[in-house]
């Protein structure tokens, strides 16, 4: 009953990062909001395991929150530099050299 009603309230915290997700104001809200979304999903996967008794699902929430935090960082550098390949440097031009 206890973990029905952990279930419950993980539901409706997905719920309201979603809501967060879809009205954030910054694009740094969405993300955070993203980020939360994949970290509710882990724990109800984890509570459902608990429930039936499958303790090998626990693995997938495992690779889940794997991927959830690779994403999540692939994303924020995205939006920083605004492709993936930069390394944060940025190559300036020689002095006393005319463009």
């Amino acid at each position: 009953m206890m973990f029905s009603a952990a279930a419950i309230a993980i539901l409706v915290t997905m719920g309201l990062a979603l809501a967060r997700a879809l009205l954030g104001p910054t694009v740094y809200d969405r993300i955070l909001a993203v980020n939360m979304f994949g970290t509710k999903t882990v724990l109800l996967i984890a509570v459902y395991a608990f429930l039936s008794g499958r303790t090998d699902i626990l693995d997938i929430a495992l690779v889940y929150a794997l991927i959830n935090f690779i994403g999540v960082v692939a994303v924020l550098k995205l939006v920083e530099h605004g492709n993936f390949y930069t390394d944060g440097e940025t190559v300036q031009d020689e002095p006393g050299k005319e463009s």
